[in-house]
């Protein structure tokens, strides 16, 4: 293929119809997903080979930087979680550049002076046997100490291909300050019953969805006008938790350009307890792949454990829809029981899925001495 590619703006109908024609492809890669970042300009492309058709996609993120005369470029390029092209067949530094070299063409005529993209191939992963023994021996500090369950080899390619090419992996974060995180925790669906799947839970989870039925906790899904609800909730969580929460008017945006796309998109879960909410969540849906994308719980009656409940809510829909993943979202790679994260990744276990590593995220610049500008202006902001 080769050099026969080409990359182009493509229509929204045009991109839809290719993620439809794969399994699946990140939330993060869909036409509304640009709708939601009202920040960001945003633009799907696509690839075409030499019979003109489209053989990847993806969509762009393009942030302007301030204070830059005309005639310069100004624009930083995202691809969070993307684009979707056939990374594991691309993965020597001659296959990978000529798929991304039309890329870096095109987007330097969109005035950009750097690009942003984070591949999504699945590189190492971590069985729940595996980290649990980690666990409770204490003899691994990180994910890294451990001998992965898995590695792709093709996947494990990719890092020192993009190396090759100019570009830098961003450093990775114990924090989720910033990009899409490297380690996610996924549990498997495919070819699996809601009895298989429950009967893969650690003791704790099996008995705490057991006690939220036996309380009476009840999970709904709910409309737009419950959105204000989850939010209240949602800034009840930030506040305990301490992170700055986003506001009700971006999920109310996220809400109508996912759900305009397909309806399917995005669903919103609200457990209650004797009227009370209690717990709260969203749930991402493309192709066979199911995302927990935002969560809230409250911290009074956290003793019927509306967050189990409401969890094993959208494990199940996800069974119902035919989802061959669910998928809880990111963790760090730390497994140090001192370490304030370790909890996320223990929650997260007792589902009885498995940790996995991508090759994280990757920069170029494609103007170097404005790219560093806008770098030192970004730390600077902080």
């Amino acid at each position: 293929m080769g050099g026969d590619l080409r990359v182009r703006r493509i229509s929204d109908a045009e991109h839809l119809d290719y993620i439809a024609s794969r399994p699946s492809v990140s939330f993060l890669q869909t036409p509304a997903w640009g709708r939601v970042k009202t920040d960001w300009a945003s633009q799907s492309v696509g690839w075409f080979d030499a019979t003109e058709r489209v053989v990847g996609a993806g969509l762009v993120l393009l942030r302007r930087a301030p204070g830059l005369p005309r005639g310069v470029p100004r624009n930083f390029a995202y691809l969070p979680e993307g684009p979707d092209i056939p990374w594991g067949e691309a993965a020597s530094e001659h296959a990978l550049d000529s798929w991304l070299d039309p890329l870096r063409t095109y987007l330097k005529g969109q005035a950009a002076f750097g690009v942003r993209m984070g591949p999504l191939v699945p590189v190492r992963t971590w069985a729940a046997p595996t980290l649990k023994a980690a666990l409770a021996a204490g003899h691994a500090a990180r994910l890294d100490d451990l001998e992965p369950t898995t590695t792709d080899a093709a996947a494990a390619a990719v890092g020192p291909a993009l190396a090759a090419l100019g570009w830098s992996r961003d450093a990775d974060s114990d924090g989720f300050a910033t990009g899409q995180p490297r380690h996610v925790f996924q549990l498997p669906l495919g070819g699996r019953s809601s009895e298989d799947v429950f009967a893969g839970f650690n003791q704790l989870w099996r008995r705490n969805v057991r006690k939220a039925a036996k309380a009476g906790v009840e999970v709904s899904l709910g409309d737009r006008d419950d959105l204000s609800a989850f939010h209240e909730l949602y800034v009840e969580t930030a506040q305990r938790d301490r992170f700055t929460p986003r506001p009700l008017s971006y999920f109310l945006g996220m809400w109508d350009a996912m759900r305009a796309e397909d309806r399917a998109r995005l669903h919103l879960y609200l457990a209650r307890h004797e009227g009370d909410l209690v717990a709260a969540t969203t749930m991402v849906r493309v192709g066979g792949h199911a995302w927990y994308s935002y969560g809230a719980s409250s911290t009074a009656k956290r003793d019927v454990r509306g967050s189990n409940a409401v969890q094993w809510r959208m494990i199940t829909d996800a069974l119902d829809a035919g989802s061959d993943v669910y998928d809880l979202r990111g963790i760090t790679a730390t497994l140090d029981p001192d370490d304030p994260h370790v909890g996320l990744i223990q929650f997260k276990l007792g589902t009885g899925g498995h940790a996995v590593e991508y090759p994280g995220e990757w920069t170029l610049p494609l103007n170097l001495p404005i790219h560093r500008a806008f770098e030192l202006y970004l730390r600077r902001r902080g």
